[in-house]
């Protein structure tokens, strides 16, 4: 399998060093109108190069439409410009093939219905449009140019502050290594258009040394692609099994980016995973799990080959949580184990600027996939000692048996009325199952140990439907999400366990309150409330025969809230 994965990524490599000649020219087209929505007829519209120097004008026709023909790939800014209107400039317009870019037109006393109706403050932060008028959501609305006019400013991008630092006070339960009092405190950095930085920390004040931390790095390399690494660690001084303790596991990922012409789009890359226990212990994991994808892109649809050999953690979808890119360890016989595999998956998907929608088909070999449980023991007992287990939480793991599986994805996402969002989806393939034991009697007695529940254990073919809804209320500002994913209560893993951006089990709960302290928004404090599970849904209990209860569950109830301040 090892010269798979290397022919593979030489293929791959070859492909993506290989020069790429007679790169196809697109074009850029558009709608112009006015504040009221009207088309205008016989503006001058420019593209622009990075340096602001002319490149091509064109003018809008009798319907307000314009297009610019024979557009090299690449990034630029379109300025349009009318009689009584001011001119409007769009910024970071990235042009691929065909390009549509509409422009709004304003006139001078509409613009100054949005300035603030104070200065902003002295300690306001400062940034690259730090010299522009501003709006009172402290948005640069008028810039002057080189060149000396002053333009309307549209950053496409809708690119953040260059520097962005986040404190956040969270009290959780429920979660395996997480659970009670944490705090964090995380940096994003943009020292130019093409680099991104981002550092976060994370620690647990009533434990000596529970920590995560995670740093993570982009470089754009502008329509070739980007290359990006991230390094994680999470220290658990808490969590113990097979006699030792101090749990810690590391993890660095790194991948690279490449736009192979106008359709096609490489990504490949590695996770280096390294876990053990304090104390010069045996148990030691080390492993290089790769990865690679290959699409190709057809107006809105792509066609996208993956391979994978790493399951997260955790996918909760917040790329800024060490968690998110570090392994799911449990115990097998005795030693750490490492939940992973081999994923292959052919899928299709398209996506408008109102919907999108996916479809695919994928084949997995799972090896020591993780287990959890609730343990409630006996005194003297000996489960935890064949475990991974947490004393903080009373939450344990265990590697089930391996098992492959063959499969479909499906979902579609569509937007709704009031800026809201729907996602249906729909799955089905193998999954780990542990149905209900039996009453104990004379000729089968209850379990007595961890090795004999898990003998209960094993794959079948289940289905997994799911529904989620999100948006922001309007005045508020809350943003909200809501979601329901259903499969068997028995099952114990995940239908399509490599699935990206995979919503949580049962019913989820998801809001986030902005609570606004200055007028110019440059810093606020957040309400954040995070539950899993509300219902408690999917738990399965074993009962052993020295009176130890162990509760088995894809995913524990798990509730979160807390506190953030951004500056």
């Amino acid at each position: 399998m090892r010269r798979v994965y290397i022919a593979l990524f030489a293929v791959l490599t070859a492909w993506g060093c290989t020069p790429v000649h007679g790169v196809s020219a697109g074009s850029v087209s558009g709608l112009v109108r006015d504040s009221a929505g009207v088309p205008q007829i016989g503006i001058s519209v420019q593209l622009l190069r990075p340096d602001l120097t002319v490149l091509a004008t064109v003018y809008t026709n009798a319907a307000g439409r314009y297009t610019i023909s024979s557009v090299l790939p690449g990034r630029y800014s379109l300025k349009a410009m009318g009689t009584s209107f001011l001119p409007s400039l769009r910024e970071n317009v990235r042009v691929r093939s065909n390009s549509l870019v509409n422009l709004t037109l304003n006139t001078f006393y509409e613009v100054m219905q949005w300035l603030p109706a104070e200065p902003r403050s002295g300690n306001a932060q400062k940034d690259d449009w730090a010299w522009t008028l501003r709006s009172a959501a402290n948005r640069p609305l008028l810039r002057w140019l080189e060149d000396g006019p002053l333009v309307v400013v549209a950053d496409g991008s809708g690119a953040a502050p260059k520097l962005k630092a986040r404190l956040m006070a969270t009290g959780q339960e429920g979660t395996f290594g997480e659970s009670g009092e944490r705090f964090s405190a995380s940096v994003e950095d943009t020292p130019s258009n093409s680099r991104e930085l981002l550092a976060r920390v994370d620690f647990a004040p009533e434990t000596d040394a529970g920590m995560e931390s995670m740093l993570g790095f982009k470089q754009e390399l502008g329509f070739a692609g980007s290359v990006q690494s991230v390094a994680a660690i999470a220290v658990h001084p808490e969590v113990e099994g097979s006699g030792a303790e101090d749990l810690t596991e590391a993890a660095i990922r790194t991948w690279e980016t490449m736009n192979l012409g106008d359709e096609f789009e490489v990504e490949v890359g590695s996770n280096q995973v390294l876990a053990r226990f304090a104390r010069q212990s045996p148990n030691t994991i080390a492993a290089a799990l790769p990865f690679a994808t290959l699409g190709w892109r057809n107006g809105d649809s792509v066609i996208r080959y993956r391979m994978a050999t790493f399951i997260p953690g955790t996918q909760n979808g917040d790329d800024t949580e060490a968690g998110t890119w570090l392994p799911k360890l449990s115990v097998h016989n005795g030693s750490l184990a490492l939940e992973h595999g081999f994923h292959q998956e052919i899928g299709w998907e398209r996506r408008t600027d109102a919907s999108e929608m996916s479809v695919m088909v994928f084949a997995d070999n799972i090896d020591n996939p993780a287990i959890e449980a609730m343990g409630h023991f006996a005194s003297g007992n000996g489960v935890a000692d064949t475990t991974l287990f947490d004393h903080s939480s009373g939450l344990m793991r265990v590697a089930g048996p391996g098992y492959s599986s063959t499969g479909m994805l499906a979902t579609l996402e569509r937007n709704l009325p009031g800026g809201n969002r729907v996602r249906l989806s729909y799955a089905n393939g193998d999954a780990l199952v542990m149905p209900p034991v039996p009453v104990a009697t004379t000729s089968s007695p209850r379990p007595s140990t961890m090795g004999k529940v898990l003998t209960g254990a094993h794959v079948r073919r289940n289905q997994m439907y799911a529904l989620a809804l999100s948006g922001t209320l309007e005045g508020t500002g809350t943003r909200w999400r809501a979601s329901y994913r259903w499969q068997p209560d028995d099952s114990v893993t995940r239908v399509a366990p490599f699935a990206l951006d995979s919503i949580e089990p049962y019913l989820s709960l998801h809001v986030r309150q902005p609570l606004r302290l200055r007028r110019d928004e440059t810093g606020h404090f957040e309400a954040l409330l995070d539950v899993r599970n509300l219902l408690a849904e999917g738990y399965q209990p074993f009962l052993l025969n020295d009176g130890s209860l162990l509760v088995f569950a894809q995913d524990q109830r798990g509730i979160r809230a807390g506190l953030s301040f951004t500056f």
